[in-house]
């Protein structure tokens, strides 16, 4: 018999204790340090993160995956990539026979890599000094699917373009411009971007891989 007894909240915070336990690590208050996951995902939510956070809700363990991998003993360790005045900050994973892994939860199956994740695993594969990597998308019933990419020039000029962005952005302590994407209305900051929004310029930045991978050949 249950009783009175919320299982579900117990259930959701034991979820969130550890979701806070298996996030990416970096000092928040120090922007001279930039770490990928910053900037391969939305620019405005991670300006809001280091400067005026609401934490996220973390309701599911699939979330968690690739931090559980990143916390065994042979886990990949951080990196940083030095760009003279700042330092990227990436971490894999996995890294096994030279090769990078990033894995990811997904409910249906890509068709390409999705593009932050192409972009997140390219930075990782700068920061280590590898030249191949894997991203593996593992759904809800434990399948997965996998995608090989290698080393992309064009793809972390790009990165490192956003690195320098984002830095000058907080020592100016401006908003990031709007980045819409199918993530915005799971946004912990989704309130902020989109009610009483004012007209200015948007950017569709994180499509399909497959559009990312094209624009970043011409």
């Amino acid at each position: 018999m249950m009783g009175d007894r919320d299982y579900r909240s117990v259930i959701q915070n034991s979820v969130e204790s550890v979701g806070r336990e298996l996030e990416y690590r970096f000092k928040k208050d120090d922007i001279t340090k930039i770490h990928a996951s910053e900037v391969t995902g939305c620019l405005r939510r991670a300006f809001y993160d280091r400067t005026d956070e609401i934490e996220k809700d973390r309701t599911s363990f699939s979330d968690l995956i690739g931090g559980m991998f990143r916390q065994l003993d042979y886990g990949a360790q951080p990196k940083d990539f030095s760009l003279e005045d700042i330092s990227l900050q990436a971490q894999a994973d996995l890294i096994v026979d030279d090769l990078v892994m990033v894995f990811r939860s997904t409910g249906d199956f890509p068709e390409s890599p999705n593009a932050k994740d192409l972009l997140y695993i390219n930075a990782c594969m700068y920061a280590y000094d590898k030249v191949d990597g894997v991203i593996i998308y593992i759904n809800g019933k434990g399948d997965e699917i996998s995608f090989s990419v290698t080393k992309h020039k064009k793809m972390f000029e790009e990165t490192i373009r956003r690195v320098r962005v984002l830095n000058d952005l907080l020592k100016e302590k401006k908003t990031p411009i709007l980045e819409t994407s199918v993530e915005c209305t799971d946004c912990q900051y989704f309130e902020r971007c989109y009610t009483n929004r004012k007209a200015g310029k948007t950017i569709n930045f994180f499509g399909a891989g497959k559009d990312f991978l094209d624009s970043m050949k011409s």
